[in-house]
């Protein structure tokens, strides 16, 4: 079984910066997409950002496009969510993810690896 593990979460101010970072268990040359998902309170999981690995195709959804890097080191075995001009409202749980069939890359909710989540509070 794959683990994933966040880490780089924490609480900014508005207009702040993170970068949270995703480490596999595995290699992720093995990984057709890796993304991250975040979760706020009483509100369901969204995909945030993606990417095809071979590729390094990304998308991302339009509340953060522009703000959000999604990238990716297989060197190490890691990915990286850099958020810039943070806002209240991406206070969240964040969550690394990723699936080895690149055939549901576009179906989040397909993806079989999730990590633990990591908390992002952004104050105003």
């Amino acid at each position: 079984q794959v683990q994933l593990v966040e880490s780089g979460g924490g609480s900014v101010q508005a207009g702040g910066s993170l970068t949270l970072s995703c480490a596999a268990s595995t290699d992720i040359n093995s990984l057709a997409c890796l993304g991250w998902f975040r979760q706020a309170p009483g509100k369901e999981r969204e995909g945030v950002a993606r990417v095809y690995r071979a590729s390094g195709s990304p998308y991302y959804v339009a509340p953060v496009r522009g703000r959000f890097t999604i990238s990716h080191n297989s060197a190490n075995n890691t990915w990286y969510l850099l958020m810039n001009s943070l806002k209240p409202e991406d206070t969240a749980i964040y969550y690394c993810a990723a699936t080895p069939d690149w055939k549901s890359c576009q179906f989040t909710d397909l993806w079989p690896y999730l990590g633990q989540g990591t908390q992002v509070t952004v104050s105003s």
